[in-house]
């Protein structure tokens, strides 16, 4: 592959993983699933995973006929994009689930459940509106080549979190609270890079667009 196709795949990898960040859903995993054996969780975790993938599949094939239907630019959806990834970065760099992902009213109908893989697990935990919204951005102007490649993404991003969720507790075990919030404060940095590249790339792109 070129430069600007691996540039890409790396942009696309590590945008959909820190927006769907699996490291912040496994204490919440946990959290939610006080009664249910390491098999259930397992089970869940894959079906999760799976939805996780779908999801996020679906609107990064349709993003553009999303748009197109309500009459929304590319430019003006990437500063949109933008500023959701922002506030939702911000939230990782406070080592707090963000309310884009899950409200608390979600999260204790979620306790009350005796499986959670789909909801709200799967969604909106998973594939809440941060990453449709991330996945749907990056397939706007993608070719082809470009499509495979975020799809390629998304299926690695939903494979890891598939592992990671089914091993939850030995994984806030080995990293405890802490390890779990420096992972995500780490992400959540680098989630505001790229947040903020988003809204001057859509900012760049608004102006470029020939007078109505």
């Amino acid at each position: 592959m070129s430069g600007d196709l691996w540039l890409f795949g790396a942009t696309a990898f590590a945008t959909v993983f820190s927006i769907v960040d699996p490291f912040a859903a496994a204490p919440i995993f946990i959290a939610i699933t006080p009664t249910n054996s390491d098999d259930e969780r397992r089970r869940m975790a894959r079906l999760a995973s799976f939805v996780c993938c779908g999801v996020l599949l679906v609107f990064a094939l349709t993003g553009n006929r999303i748009f197109a239907f309500f009459g929304i630019s590319p430019p003006a959806f990437r500063v949109a994009g933008g500023i959701l990834l922002l506030m939702v970065a911000l939230d990782m760099l406070r080592a707090r689930e963000s309310a884009t992902k899950q409200t608390p009213e979600e999260q204790k109908e979620g306790t009350e459940k005796t499986d959670v893989s789909v909801t709200p697990l799967g969604i909106p935990l998973l594939a809440g509106p941060g990453a449709i919204s991330t996945v749907a951005l990056l397939g706007t102007q993608a070719d082809w080549m470009r499509m495979a490649i975020l799809g390629a993404a998304i299926v690695i991003t939903s494979l890891l979190s598939w592992i990671l969720l089914a091993n939850a507790v030995r994984l806030v075990r080995v990293l405890g609270q802490i390890g779990v919030k420096i992972v995500t404060r780490i992400m959540g940095l680098l989630l505001a890079g790229i947040g903020a590249q988003f809204i001057l790339t859509g900012i760049r792109q608004f102006w470029a667009l020939p007078p109505p």
